[in-house]
């Protein structure tokens, strides 16, 4: 491979949320703060970041910028929208105009700007639980209500469960169905069809769609990801886009993302709401990181993929054959693999509990993303060098073989 993902790279001591951050101890069981010489022996496999170098593109860029030695407020510049146009463009044949780019400080905000613009307080918002636990939050401070339609289980995979979703979307309270594609935790790449009949339903009921893509580049093989917007004229009209190059190049803390929106008049309304949230500023670094992914980094994307499918079926190798009480779903995009621990008879809480004391490993419980839906499960990451992942798992099998 061109790029060295197996590159040991040392986080701790650099204010790194995943590494230094405090574990919690909501229960009393988990660990002091991370000064202490314990936490400083754990393996983080938690928070949704990478312990991988940015593309050496995006290193470069930023090392230019940085040189200027004057970081003051940035102007957001036309050569930004033609790069996330042309990256769209020919990686996910998706046409966006320029208009339709609002750009904002990262995908949460986004989403919280989105819901403020789009409801009014006291309405529901449809999610599929499990689900990424920022929609939670998110829904709830800006006033409304989390209506959850349940995710199946089919074999080792989820699937909507089409009439529960129709029926939560005719909720007259309802007014939008915030979605995420891939899905956090579940893995799933919703294809076209499920896209389309998602929003036929919405549109049956009057609800808006608004779609969080940040993990849109993180696909595993044989799959590939479809934008809501892009699907068809309907969609695109219907729905509100969410997405960033943060998550698939590591990029997070630089604080970049996009809103994609057709509609002018919803796009007044998002507008409004990003300078309600005082999310409209972008720092000095994003802009040029952002160029540097989509203009330069595309051969990077390409093998991170595949480095993380190798570590992958390295976690489901290792499972079924050292922890067989564990399932491990598939995993169709994201690098969050979701795990069946529902055998233990343990709740995943207690079990990430007992993993990050007794076995230095720290993954997060299920009910995270849905404390019914969730329980059950454990949530994986598996972004970071092979012979972490390895030392990590090897950890869990020893201290599951000696209880």
């Amino acid at each position: 491979m061109k790029f060295d993902f197996d590159e040991l790279v040392e986080r701790r001591g650099t204010g790194c949320v995943k590494w230094d951050a405090e574990a919690p101890r909501s229960t009393g069981g988990w660990l002091p703060p991370g000064g202490n010489s314990e936490f400083k022996e754990i393996i983080p496999l938690w928070v949704a970041d990478m312990d991988f170098k940015a593309a050496p593109a995006i290193q470069e860029a930023i090392r230019k910028r940085a040189e200027h030695g004057v970081f003051g407020y940035t102007v957001v510049e036309e050569d930004y929208y033609e790069a996330v146009i042309s990256w769209f463009q020919r990686r996910h044949d998706w046409t966006i105009h320029r208009e339709e780019i609002l750009y904002t400080t990262g995908v949460v905000p986004a989403m919280s700007v989105a819901i403020k613009a789009l409801t009014m307080p006291g309405e529901k918002v449809l999610i599929l639980s499990p689900d990424y636990n920022c929609f939670f939050s998110s829904v709830k401070n800006n006033g409304c209500e989390v209506l959850e339609t349940a995710l199946l289980r089919v074999g080792d995979s989820f699937e909507v469960d089409w009439e529960d979703f129709e029926t939560k979307c005719a909720d007259e309270k309802t007014t939008v169905f915030l979605l995420c594609n891939p899905h956090n935790p579940c893995g799933r790449v919703w294809t076209p069809k499920e896209l389309e009949l998602m929003n036929d339903i919405c549109l049956r009921h009057g609800v808006k769609v608004v779609s969080d893509e940040i993990h849109c580049e993180l696909v595993m093989p044989g799959y590939r990801f479809q934008p809501f917007a892009s699907v068809s004229e309907a969609c695109r009209q219907n729905s509100v886009i969410l997405n960033s190059p943060s998550k698939s190049f590591n990029i997070a803390g630089l604080q970049t993302a996009n809103i994609i929106c057709s509609r002018p008049a919803w796009r007044r309304r998002l507008d409004r709401a990003i300078n309600i949230n005082e999310v409209c500023d972008l720092n000095p670094f994003g802009p040029v990181a952002l160029k540097a992914a989509y203009n330069e980094s595309e051969d990077w994307i390409d093998e991170l993929n595949q480095y993380l499918w190798g570590n992958y079926q390295l976690l489901c190798e290792f499972v079924e054959a050292n922890i067989p009480q564990w399932k491990v779903c598939k995993l169709e995009g994201t690098y969050l693999p979701w795990v069946d621990i529902s055998a233990m008879n343990v709740t995943s809480q207690t079990l990430c509990e007992k993993l990050l004391n007794e076995a230095k490993v720290w993954i997060n419980p299920g009910t995270m993303y849905g404390p019914k839906t969730g329980e059950g499960y454990v949530r994986f990451n598996i972004a970071t060098q092979r012979s972490r992942l390895k030392e990590a798992l090897e950890r869990i099998k020893s201290y599951l073989v000696e209880k």
